[in-house]
């Protein structure tokens, strides 16, 4: 089966450009501003979570931005509906990207686990299928970066990783976490003999799952926030958010801060230093009171109504 891809870069625009004019467009993108939307995936396993939901779109749209940026299919196992067409549709830049997306799902937890053991062959039947159609309409790939193939796997996603183990009544509690713990030794051999970034998820964080983070080599977190996801990782977090004219709108205050002491530092303002929360309300200047004294002025009015000298 073939299907799944998410929304890349300018995530408020969307793209009616070819996957070809589109990968292009990425290269010639300020990499300032590339940067700053989705994390690029590296090598290995990434488990991703993602709070408050499953997360659909926010996994779909990190997989359609890898393939925009390299050549090669993916290969989903999917579980739980993670790989459903209907939002693939919706955010995908181009249809041609669904082609390159092949999906296996697993109903059961051995049907599962088949899955992601069958992944070599699954792998080598796309290789034989995509080189032979190569070779015989002689057309060459635009490979997008020089160590990717047009062949060979790009991704592997493994969504939901332990729902099926979790669920299935008919193992044992130590039957499936020896189970889970097969799957994840069959996706870090894919992730170390493909040389590709392995994505998973977990639908809940607990006790069981806790494998899932220990094999992980990378760790992204997802927050929903009303302007949008915003993504945490080792190296990577997501400080602004595009819309329509081009412009960006920012959720967090810390990026404030830090591009505000920047500016204070260009020049020459030394950066105040934040009060504790046990100091005096912050003066705003001084005036003149009912009787003619100068006294310091607060933020809080009422306030300097008490402490006035004759304020009651």
């Amino acid at each position: 089966m073939v299907d799944h891809p998410p929304s890349n870069r300018m995530a408020a625009d969307k793209p009616t450009r070819g996957a070809d004019r589109n990968r292009t467009l990425a290269d010639q993108a300020d990499p300032a501003t590339e940067a700053m939307l989705l994390p690029s995936l590296d090598d290995g396993i990434t488990l991703l979570d993602v709070d408050r939901g499953r997360g659909v779109p926010i996994l779909q749209s990190l997989v359609l931005d890898h393939l925009l940026l390299h050549d090669g299919p993916a290969f989903w196992v999917d579980a739980n509906g993670h790989g459903t067409t209907t939002t693939l549709a919706q955010i995908t830049p181009s249809q041609r990207l669904l082609d390159r997306i092949h999906v296996a799902r697993g109903f059961t937890a051995y049907q599962h686990y088949g899955a992601v053991d069958n992944l070599p062959t699954a792998v080598n039947q796309v290789i034989q299928k995509s080189t032979t159609v190569t070779s015989t309409s002689g057309r060459q790939s635009s490979a997008h970066r020089r160590d990717s193939s047009p062949h060979t796997p790009s991704l592997v996603v493994a969504p939901a990783l332990d729902v099926q183990y979790r669920s299935d009544d008919t193992l044992s509690e130590q039957h499936a976490e020896i189970l889970q713990a097969r799957t994840l030794a069959r996706l870090a051999t894919y992730a170390d003999s493909y040389d590709v970034p392995v994505l998973v998820t977990r639908s809940t964080i607990d006790e069981f799952t806790a494998p899932v983070a220990t094999a992980a080599n990378h760790h992204l977190e997802c927050e929903q926030t009303r302007m949008g996801p915003r993504l945490v990782g080792d190296e990577f977090e997501t400080l602004v958010y595009p819309v329509d004219d081009g412009a960006y709108y920012q959720t967090t205050f810390a990026y404030w801060r830090q591009l505000l002491t920047t500016r204070a530092t260009q020049v020459g303002l030394e950066p105040a230093t934040p009060p504790s929360s046990t100091s005096s309300p912050a003066g705003v200047g001084t005036g003149v009171t009912a009787d003619g004294e100068t006294t310091s002025l607060t933020t809080s009015p009422l306030l300097d109504a008490w402490t006035a000298p004759g304020g009651r």
